[in-house]
């Protein structure tokens, strides 16, 4: 069996990267084909379809070179496309299944001068704009990768790469697709998703585990109306004090700890020992990465338990206001209510369901003062813890950041939530996976300047190659 030569794999994505999937992630990224969740009108304004057609031709373009590949546009009535490659393999043996997908988040403020959302800025290593990195590279990394080793004649086996557009509105169509397409993904052994982060553009990151979320909506009325805070004030509580006393609840103001056992969880050994290579790996940088005020400090000094705070803890943040006018136009009037929109990161092995219910429970009980009190909350997602990770996936991983980036990986959980992760956890419960991506220091997901770090794209996209090959020789 051929085994990869590294410097022909370097070359080959080198310059499938310049001269293809840069230039088309370009046009992609002036693409405003914001989620539906963000878009309600997505069908009649056509920028999703846009986006489709755009990532079509160019799979189109390649998959020739690929023996027996296929392609297909899925389209279940209401819900959002999905694209659906299928490259046989020359090995036999279960599936591997790659996932990305192509729908973006809104356009946010803040952006610098010259850069916006929908303008792709080019700068050194770094393609500016929205989608580029989250997650408009993935289809193009997979298909780069399989084509890699079709050069080589190194063999692989079957890959199903799968593209959905509905990820940044939590996957709704995603479970629908995969049950309708159940029979032709087959068995599925690895799962290789490129949606993540990394925690520097120095290594292979690997990504294990993902927090849960709840979200929702805290609001509490004291009265019908505003009334004058010099007639009111100590005699009416204010609804602002209300729903701090509400929080102290859920979290230790002093310190952010979450306080409700069925809130928290314990963290696996092995994931505090990971935690604690990638601190060492980071150094610093595990606080410095975010933009402190000046002479703001982290919630801590130990750069482990950091990595544990944001990656295994529950934590609260409140993330919207409402019942309070802009400060420059506040009268002396004591408000009649105030409703705080929350947002609740779990523990990986959480059931988000019942935290929901719990929280709601927790909330809405014996209000101070009797005010009126409700918690609303969305719908929970809960988050996701990889498995195991078997011996030669764990030696291919290991071998592909020596590889490609000529230092030993780091595993690290993350903060944030994908959705569909524990989806397909569920639905391919004996699947090993590769989840890693882009999305490192100051590349900024979801918020202004957001970028793709080019040469990790193309990093990411020779690891792909080695872990197939690996897998076919496993």
């Amino acid at each position: 069996m051929a085994e990869i030569v590294q410097a022909a794999l370097r070359k080959f994505t080198d310059e499938m990267w310049n001269a293809e999937v840069v230039p088309t992630l370009t046009t992609y990224i002036a693409i405003p084909n914001k989620s539906p969740s963000f878009e309600p009108d997505w069908q009649k304004l056509g920028h999703m379809e846009k986006a489709v057609e755009l990532f079509v031709g160019w799979a189109e373009k390649h998959l020739p070179k690929l023996p027996g590949a296929t392609l297909s546009v899925e389209r279940l009535p209401g819900r959002t496309p999905l694209i659906f490659i299928d490259v046989p393999g020359q090995v036999s043996g279960d599936t591997v299944l790659l996932y990305g997908h192509l729908d973006k988040q809104p356009e946010m403020t803040g952006w610098s001068e010259g850069k916006g959302p929908w303008i792709p800025v080019l700068e050194g290593d770094k393609l500016y704009g929205r989608g580029g990195a989250d997650d408009g590279y993935a289809m193009f990394g997979a298909l780069t990768a399989l084509l890699a080793l079709k050069a080589q004649n190194v063999p692989h086996r079957r890959a199903v790469i799968v593209i959905e557009a509905s990820e940044e509105s939590g996957s709704p169509d995603l479970p629908f697709y995969m049950d309708a397409l159940r029979d032709r993904i087959g068995k599925v052994s690895l799962v290789v998703c490129l949606d993540s982060g990394c925690g520097d553009y120095e290594r292979l990151w690997l990504t294990t585990s993902l927090r849960g979320l709840v979200g929702g909506t805290l609001r509490v009325d004291v009265l019908e109306e505003g009334v004058h805070s010099g007639d009111a004030s100590g005699v009416v509580p204010s609804s602002f004090r209300i729903l701090g006393q509400l929080l102290t609840r859920l979290e230790n103001v002093e310190t952010g700890e979450v306080i409700v056992d069925e809130l928290r969880a314990p963290i696996p050994a092995e994931r505090q020992a990971q935690a604690k290579v990638a601190a060492e790996a980071l150094g610093d940088e595990v606080f410095k990465k975010f933009p402190f005020v000046k002479g703001m400090k982290p919630a801590g000094s130990d750069r482990a338990e950091l990595v544990l705070n944001r990656t295994w803890r529950p934590a609260l943040s409140v993330t919207g206001l409402a019942g309070a006018p802009e400060p420059g136009k506040a009268g002396n009037v004591l408000r009649p209510f105030t409703e705080a929109k929350l947002s609740m990161r779990l523990p990986p092995t959480l059931d988000a369901v019942k935290a929901s219910k719990r929280m709601k429970e927790i909330l809405e009980a014996d209000p101070p003062y009797g005010a009126r009190v409700s918690f609303h909350y969305e719908e929970p997602g809960s988050g996701w813890n990889a498995p195991k990770t078997a011996p030669w996936l764990e030696a291919a991983l290991e071998d592909a950041s020596h590889a490609a980036w000529g230092k030993p990986m780091a595993m690290m959980g993350e903060g944030g939530s994908i959705p569909f992760m524990g989806m397909l956890g569920a639905k391919f419960p004996e699947a090993q996976f590769v989840v890693t991506g882009v999305l490192g220091p100051h590349s900024n997901a979801h918020g202004p300047n957001e970028f793709l770090h080019i040469p990790t794209g193309k990093r990411v996209t020779e690891t792909v190659a080695r872990v197939l090959a690996a897998q076919a020789r496993a």
